[in-house]
């Protein structure tokens, strides 16, 4: 993992009031980026199992419009998080040099 200098921001992977993006500062050693790693495992975990359960209700042929309504929205949700993840890490491991394109 990426040490931070102790006066970067991290994206946290919930929001704050209104739905406004939260950070911490620190160098990513604290209680509180620990607690968002965890919540990441959490949330990279839950995408993972929605994902297979979406498959499964492609394939079945008794799925209801309702059911697949539910399963969208849970997937959006899920989306969501992950984009969060991928912004914060992506933010974590800094600019791309430009001979790093591929």
């Amino acid at each position: 993992m990426t040490r931070r200098t102790p006066d970067s921001a991290r994206l946290l992977p919930w929001s704050g009031p209104e739905g406004r993006p939260c950070y911490v500062l620190g160098d990513g050693t604290g209680y509180v980026s620990r607690v968002a790693d965890g919540v990441e495992s959490v949330q990279l975990a839950m995408a993972a199992e929605l994902l297979d359960h979406a498959v499964d209700m492609l394939d079945d042929q008794q799925v209801t419009a309702p059911q697949l309504r539910y399963v969208v929205a849970r997937l959006a949700e899920s989306l969501r998080d992950v984009h969060r993840i991928a912004e914060s890490r992506g933010e974590r491991l800094g600019p791309l040099s430009s001979g790093s394109r591929g």
